[in-house]
């Protein structure tokens, strides 16, 4: 049965010291209790403790974690099967793979776009997670010099890719100092491979197919020593993909005590489908349910970005919206004699606002209140952007310092609160804005002052 954190609590140092990068013992015992935190990041717990501890706080499925510094990924320590439960916390690395049978030269084009590919998304930077490097060939010193060309193209993480020991230990030898992911272990050759993840400390995906094989594969590798271990059940089509991976999701979330399924899954959807356009659709598969990292074949611009918007959306915890920091914004070098108008800061408003008014090449002020990230609607039925809450952000915001007028335009869904707005705001005069950001530009051609 489960530690509930006060249980956890009294197992602890209780020294409060911080160690462990959270303010207390008992935030740490809570996170342990969450399955959000690992008992390793308490250097002081006693051994006694330790042993009585750790079955209970390890979160179902293990961190894993590939790369180093800024662009490492990390995935695992998920403690739910439905996102809206509470939500899922490490999102899917992806990747692109490339194989040394390929032009060299095509090999770094690619690389060099995968690497400099970045999207903003309602102020978030989005970008690809790295390259898998595939040894079609089977030649250790071709193989070599694919990843070696990789290498110096990018420093975003790598999976490495080869059947052989031999092949995957000439490859390894050119990414010495970082933390790939080796792949993969099987039946045949899985001693060789975890001599090698030991040795580089890196972490080794296993392969085999059927969920007993892929046990018992997993069993052996773990027994040899190597903890950090990546599945791959063999699944490839949309069918088979979301009943295995799921399967492995709930069984992990069981914790059975020999927690042989609590490791993050690997995929490859281009392996399972006839077209990039199937691949991208499994991929979106993948990312929904339950997948640790993903290597497609294919990248287009027009099919990364919706796959890593997807992957945003899905990993933003839904108890808390996606926000922007309240306070003035300035559009387009606005003066004193400028539009002024309010919203929320609830980022997919600001930015439809935003950006509609950034693209009439008009100077504005855009005065964004604290909804707690809620949409203009629902911030005005949940009393977060009412008439106080509007009255309050700009009587404090200093707003009233930078522009020689008082006309205020509010959202055209809460034109209810103008006359109380004019109320509450002596000596302003409040417009009613229209009720769609795409309305903006006709509506800003009408403002003077």
């Amino acid at each position: 049965m489960a530690l509930t954190g006060l249980e956890i609590y009294k197992l602890l140092p209780k020294t409060n010291c911080k160690d462990c990068e959270f303010p207390t013992c008992l935030a740490f015992a809570m996170k342990l209790a969450a399955k959000q935190a690992e008992l390793a990041a308490c250097p002081h717990v006693s051994e006694e403790a330790k042993a009585a501890l750790e079955s209970a706080a390890a979160p179902p499925v293990r961190l894993i974690t590939i790369g180093d510094d800024e662009h490492k990924v990390e995935v695992g320590n998920e403690t739910e099967l439905h996102r809206h439960n509470k939500a899922f916390f490490h999102m899917p690395g992806l990747l692109v793979r490339v194989k040394d049978t390929l032009p060299l030269a095509e090999v770094e084009e690619l690389v060099e776009r995968v690497d400099s590919y970045s999207v903003d998304y309602v102020g978030m930077v989005l970008t690809l997670d790295g390259v898998a490097v595939e040894s079609a060939s089977g030649d250790p010193a071709k193989f070599a010099e694919y990843v070696k060309a990789v290498r110096a193209k990018t420093e975003r993480p790598l999976i490495l890719m080869a059947d052989e020991p031999e092949v995957m230990k000439a490859g390894l030898a050119e990414v010495d100092g970082t933390t790939p992911l080796i792949y993969a272990a099987h039946a045949d050759n899985w001693q060789a491979m975890a001599d090698l993840a030991k040795e580089h400390g890196a972490p080794v995906a296993v392969h085999a197919e059927g969920l007993e094989s892929l046990v018992q594969l997993a069993k052996e590798v773990r027994d040899s020593g190597v903890e950090d271990i990546v599945l791959d059940p063999g699944t490839r089509d949309f069918h088979d993909s979301l009943n295995v991976l799921t399967e492995i999701r709930r069984l992990a979330l069981e914790a059975k005590p020999d927690r042989l399924l609590g490791y993050p899954v690997i995929t490859f959807p281009g392996e399972g489908v006839e077209s990039p356009a199937e691949e991208s659709m499994l991929a979106g598969q993948h990312i929904a349910k339950y997948a640790g990292f993903i290597v497609v074949d294919h990248f287009d611009p027009a099919v990364v970005y919706p796959l890593l918007a997807l992957r945003q959306n899905i990993y933003t915890d839904p108890r808390q919206p996606v926000q922007v920091t309240p306070g003035i914004y300035e559009i387009n070098e606005p003066g004193p004699d400028d539009q002024l108008m309010i919203t929320t800061n609830f980022s997919i408003t600001y930015f439809s606002v935003a950006n509609e008014v950034e693209g009439t090449g008009r100077p504005a002020w855009l005065l964004i209140a604290d909804s707690e990230g809620l949409s203009v609607l629902t911030g005005w039925a949940a009393g977060k952007f009412d008439a106080d809450k509007i009255a309050t952000t700009v009587k404090t915001s200093g707003i009233a310092d930078k522009v020689s007028h008082r006309k205020l335009t509010i959202p055209g869904a809460v034109s209810v609160l103008s006359g109380e707005l004019e109320d509450e705001l002596g000596g302003w005069e409040i417009l009613v804005g229209p009720r769609e950001a795409v309305d903006i530009p006709a509506f800003m051609k009408m403002w003077n002052t």
